[in-house]
């Protein structure tokens, strides 16, 4: 488990604070932790980053953002738009694996979806994974239409021969319809991969004091947490035929 590739079934589903939770509990526990961001999009040369908000909550982390790219764009579409270099899927591995070399764990965040075009050759945030031979943990929404993405996003790893590790939801709502309490159920059958997290929506807001305890309760004993799947499913699916 020395590198993770932290995929989600779009944009805003909580990628971020995953890979930030992930990295938390891992600091916290004395692990060397770096956490790689292939492409940032939609952000300027000083603007805060997604892995500025990563090291706010997780605490001492080597943190590496191969490209920046100003608009909010598909990253090989940012990067054509912007004149700059592209990334390239054999660069990033390269960048992940060295890394891997002195620290316990490296965490790949990706931009969007999996499928995501880093390049104009095609290069994904699956190519990084499958290069590495890394394992991939997929962030879902909670809601109605997510079991949809999340099984073609596990298809496509099972086609490329990449593992699933696991699904978790990056922003759990404080009242869930009916929909997110059945998919505490469904989405595992729907990624072929054990549910290994649920972080409530808001969890940035945070001091990391407080974001540390909210991971802990919030992921799998895998990642260093005592999240429950069974139990929390249960809270919420007693009433699932209403």
């Amino acid at each position: 488990m020395s590198i993770l590739v932290i995929t989600g079934t779009g944009t805003g589903v909580g990628k971020t604070m995953i890979t930030a939770a992930i990295a938390a509990l891992a600091v916290d526990g004395g692990q060397r932790v770096a956490v790689v961001k292939p492409a940032q999009t939609g952000v300027g040369t000083h603007e805060p980053g997604d892995l500025d908000e990563v090291a706010r909550l997780a605490g001492k982390i080597t943190s590496r953002e191969l490209r920046r790219y100003p608009e909010p764009l598909a990253p090989d579409t940012a990067a054509t738009r912007a004149g700059l270099p592209q990334v390239r899927p054999g660069e990033a591995a390269a960048v992940v694996a060295d890394l891997a070399s002195d620290h316990d764990l490296v965490l790949v965040e990706g931009a969007g979806g999996l499928l995501v075009r880093f390049d104009d050759t095609g290069g994904t945030l699956a190519d990084v994974a499958w290069a590495l031979n890394a394992l991939v943990l997929v962030v879902a929404e909670a809601g109605l239409g997510t079991l949809n993405v999340t099984a073609l996003t596990a298809e496509v790893l099972l086609r490329r021969g990449v593992e699933c590790a696991g699904v978790l939801i990056g922003r759990w709502p404080e009242r869930p319809d009916l929909a997110s309490r059945c998919n505490l159920v469904d989405l595992p059958e729907a990624a072929g991969a054990p549910l290994l997290g649920v972080l409530p929506d808001g969890a940035g807001l945070l001091d990391a004091v407080e974001f540390l305890g909210v991971a802990r309760a919030a992921l799998s004993p895998w990642l260093g947490g005592a999240f429950d799947p069974d139990l929390f499913a249960d809270r919420y699916t007693a009433s699932r035929e209403e």
